[in-house]
């Protein structure tokens, strides 16, 4: 990644012009003996008329730019009114709607837009959303076909249809649409994810590509408690100067291209076999004369061994986690609440949890999963939890409470739980299922498929009409749109025995499928995309869109909030 040109980094040093010029400016104003030799009165403009002899009026005026990236904020601006200084400043924005955060992942950078939606009743976020997808239509064409599920994902897919139409003159290369509401399926946030990735977001909260840690871990040779910026997808080198961290990005990291996506229990054996490979190579390479081009093999071999120690590394931290009897207990509960079995085992496991005052983030993840898979819970359960978890964690966190009753996530039970039958019509449990050689992507929980991505295969495969019944079971409407204003395009109705050449684009790639995710993806959702679009038979290649890559902890952190 590039660094951005600034004043200090620029081919001239701007930073020191700017102020040498400020200085001398500053210097001849100061010397009023000057300024009078020559006939110049100063003086600082006000709001009473210039009363002057002086035949010319020169204004020094300094003017003050406010640029919002990435969209203008009224809550800001209107702050700025409060305090007299808006009308000394010029605001603009940088509509940055989009940003690539992967190859094939983009953010739309709403951080809080699930929270604002579910409990704030703020949906302006949705109009972001709308707006960053008509963005893409300019570049890829107008979408043909679009289905959505949830609420909020009906309501972006009713301002995009209400947005000026793009005519494309050949066939738009995105072919379908896909907007799945985070309100539809919060069960898959609130579990553990067990990709690489997924994990290290769960433990060390990946962020803009990294994750930070000590010094000590990576094997950094620095004070104990230094902390350190490691990126995840590409080779660096970094050095620790005091506080700053300076990272020097060069390349694509493919050792983490190879794993990040595979579940964890498997990542320990492929970094083995790469670092026995290395060893092997090197031992031969010290025992036996070896040709020129051999040795040049070899170097090349050895640049990657900075990745094959990083991901090394931060694969031994994760292991101090995984082996704790603490984690793996939380993972057989996890996966008995989803099996909607023994509801009084998952009831006092959570009381317990409550009553030892664990880390708060982790019993409202249970709570929150616990209530959905039960359509809540009853009412003396209800009460009695929501009063000890006061009791334990303070009164303070009434508001945190209200917050998830309010978004649904923690509630009295209402109707009958219809979990089970969900569960079992999208096949959401897979027993046994295999995380070496995967064939489904209930691979990324251990058995659990998200429920989110049998949502995009079946729109994917066949469309909504066959599970309509099952649809209605979930959260929020659902709707299903063909768009006109292309030249052609083939309908996604039978994809799974589309012809070879229907579902191409001129140069002969794969069409596109978006599947955007309003209210936040994880990653372990999308290493199931990334398995789904690799498959044998699959017409399109998988592009996610997201207001932002969310975990069940940053998730769960928008809902708390204290009184005090």
């Amino acid at each position: 990644m590039a660094q951005i040109p600034n004043l200090d980094n620029a081919p001239l040093n701007l930073t020191s012009l700017r102020d040498q010029s400020q200085k001398e400016l500053l210097n001849i104003l100061k010397n009023t003996s000057l300024l009078k030799e020559h006939g110049v009165e100063l003086r600082y403009l006000s709001a009473d008329p210039i009363q002057t002899e002086c035949t010319k009026v020169v204004y020094l005026v300094r003017e003050y730019f406010v640029y919002f990236v990435p969209r203008r904020a009224v809550v800001c601006e209107k702050i700025l009114e409060e305090e007299n200084f808006h009308h000394l400043l010029t605001i603009e924005e940088y509509p940055l709607y989009v940003l690539p955060v992967d190859e094939d992942v983009l953010s739309f950078e709403l951080d809080l837009a699930y929270k604002e939606c579910q409990v704030d009743g703020d949906t302006s976020s949705l109009w972001h959303i709308a707006k960053a997808i008509h963005k893409l239509e300019f570049s890829f064409g107008l979408i043909p076909n679009v289905r959505a599920k949830g609420k909020a994902s009906v309501h972006v897919a009713d301002i995009l249809n209400r947005m000026q139409h793009i005519r494309s003159m050949g066939m738009p290369e995105i072919n379908t649409l896909i907007l799945i509401d985070r309100e539809v399926d919060m069960i898959t946030p609130m579990l553990t994810q067990l990709t690489y990735e997924g994990l290290l977001d769960e433990f060390l909260h990946v962020n803009n590509g990294s994750v930070e840690l000590d010094a000590s871990i990576m094997g950094v040779q620095q004070q104990e408690g230094k902390k350190i910026k490691v990126p995840l997808n590409s080779r660096s080198c970094f050095s620790l100067l005091d506080s700053l961290l300076v990272t020097v990005l060069l390349h694509s990291d493919k050792l983490f291209k190879e794993i990040r996506d595979l579940n964890f229990e498997v990542v320990g054996q492929v970094l083995r076999q790469k670092a026995t490979s290395m060893k092997q190579d090197y031992t031969e390479m010290t025992t036996t004369n070896q040709s020129v081009s051999e040795l040049k093999d070899f170097v090349k071999k050895l640049n990657s061994l900075p990745e094959i120690t990083r991901h090394i590394n931060l694969a031994q931290h994760l292991s101090t986690f995984t082996s704790k009897p603490s984690f793996l207990g939380r993972l057989d509960m996890e996966h008995t609440i989803v099996e909607a079995q023994s509801y009084d085992v998952c009831f006092e496991y959570i009381e317990e949890m409550i009553h030892k005052q664990e880390p708060l983030i982790n019993v409202l993840r249970l709570l929150i999963l616990f209530s959905i898979t039960n359509s809540g819970l009853p009412k003396k359960n209800f009460d009695y939890l929501r009063r000890e978890f006061l009791h334990s964690y303070g009164f303070e966190h009434m508001a945190t409470l209200n917050n998830l009753e309010k978004a649904g996530l923690f509630k009295k039970q209402e109707t009958k739980s219809n979990w089970f039958t969900i569960k079992r019509a999208l096949q959401l449990v897979v027993e046994d299922a295999d995380t070496s050689n995967p064939n489904d992507i209930a691979y990324v929980f251990s058995g659990y498929a998200p429920l989110s991505i049998r949502l995009v295969q079946q729109a994917v495969r066949s469309g909504w009409r066959p599970i309509e019944e099952i649809l209605k079971l979930l959260p929020g409407p659902h709707s299903e749109t063909k768009r006109s204003g292309f030249a052609s395009s083939p309908s996604f109705d039978n994809l799974a025995g589309a012809p070879a050449n229907v579902d191409k684009v001129t140069d002969g790639r794969r069409s596109l499928v978006l599947v955007v995710f309003v209210g936040g993806v994880t990653f372990a959702e999308i290493s199931a995309l990334r398995f789904l679009s690799a498959q044998e038979g699959m017409a399109y290649d998988l592009i996610v869109g997201t207001t932002k890559t969310v975990g069940g902890h940053s998730l769960t952190e928008t809902f708390i909030e204290s009184l005090g």
